[in-house]
């Protein structure tokens, strides 16, 4: 991971709900259960949370309904306020901010995109996307520049004068993503966005939300209950269950060595060969002899080469130069579904 001090530092995070969290959280321990907590008559939202996230890196946050993942986004950008621990944002304490300093590191640094799109439905898209702007104070001539710029960008040309009503479900998402964009936020966060999209549009979205990354290089936590949608968009992946971070690690690594038993349920579906790469399996310090594949590539996407080739270690490369070596045999295994 980067180097560079984490863009969101969480540590030993608590948000209890309840008559009075504040008192009841001075009793509180790391091995107290979901359900010892909620047999004093309170709900631990977030869990003694600890988690960095980093520049450019896309954590995506998922479990189940009621997990707890919604509710710790909503503690990194301070939509709630935490019963313990520290949360912060570029080196800054967020709970220590007056409330006017913290408007401003909302208005100036994160965008937001929820699973209804909140679109004011007698705007056009324009001027949907141009909203937060206005807000801001910036002059029309302006906002309206902006606008056009993000409305291009995520593959609306043509659409500005439309209504919400006049637009698909999917036109509509990008919409909402456009108006998040157009302040340009260092930090997206992005609540389920796709969720409410039927199969076809939402891989459409997920699509454009790559290459939008790509592009833009943002610092994002992504929500999602879908564990295919976490795989697919992931550098990181933080699995939560009764308010607790399972584990956090990257998608390869969380389906080859799952940390607890609610974890490796998740991933009991999961082809292994579509998720895990070269370079997971790649050991430091192997030797291969013959021409490397690249550390990015698939299992399932070197199925011909693993079945045909008779190497036993196959050279890994990064960049153009050799990291390390595979072993055919684990690899195969990978590829056949041998535990």
């Amino acid at each position: 991971m980067s180097a560079e001090p984490p863009v969101i530092s969480c540590k030993n995070v608590w948000k209890i709900f309840g008559p009075n969290p504040e008192a009841f959280h001075k009793q509180l321990t790391p091995e107290m259960s979901f359900e010892d907590i909620r047999a004093a008559g309170y709900i631990a939202g977030v869990k003694d949370v600890t988690i960095d996230v980093h520049k450019g890196e896309m954590l995506v946050i998922m479990g189940l309904s009621g997990s707890g993942k919604s509710t710790l986004v909503r503690c990194f950008s301070r939509l709630h306020d935490i019963t313990g621990g520290t949360i912060s944002v570029d080196g800054r304490d967020i709970m220590s901010l007056p409330e006017k300093e913290l408007i401003e590191l909302r208005r100036s640094k994160m965008g937001m995109v929820f699973q209804s799109f909140g679109l004011l439905p007698h705007r056009t898209v324009l001027e949907n996307v141009a909203f937060p702007l206005e807000m801001r104070g910036q002059d029309k001539h302006t906002r309206r520049e902006r606008a056009l710029e993000v409305v291009k960008l995520v593959g609306l040309e043509g659409r500005e004068d439309y209504f919400p009503r006049e637009l698909s479900g999917g036109q509509q998402q990008r919409v909402g993503i456009a108006r998040s964009l157009a302040i340009e936020p260092d930090i997206w966060f992005l609540d389920e966005p796709f969720s409410a999209l039927d199969p076809l549009i939402r891989r459409e979205m997920q699509d454009e939300f790559l290459r939008l990354q790509n592009m833009l290089n943002k610092t994002i936590v992504f929500i999602t209950h879908d564990f295919d949608e976490a795989l697919r968009l992931a550098d990181r992946i933080a699995i939560m269950k009764d308010g607790a971070v399972e584990q956090c690690d990257t998608p390869d690594q969380i389906v080859l060595h799952p940390a607890t038993e609610y974890v490796r349920k998740f991933t009991e579906e999961i082809d292994k060969a579509r998720v895990v790469t070269a370079g997971a399996l790649s050991k430091e310090g192997t030797k291969g002899t013959g021409d490397p594949v690249d550390h990015s590539t698939s299992i399932k996407d070197l199925a011909k080469v693993l079945v045909h080739d008779k190497r036993k270690t196959i050279p890994v490369a990064k960049d153009g130069s050799v990291i390390g070596a595979l072993d055919r045999a684990d690899a195969l295994s990978v590829l056949l579904g041998d535990d």
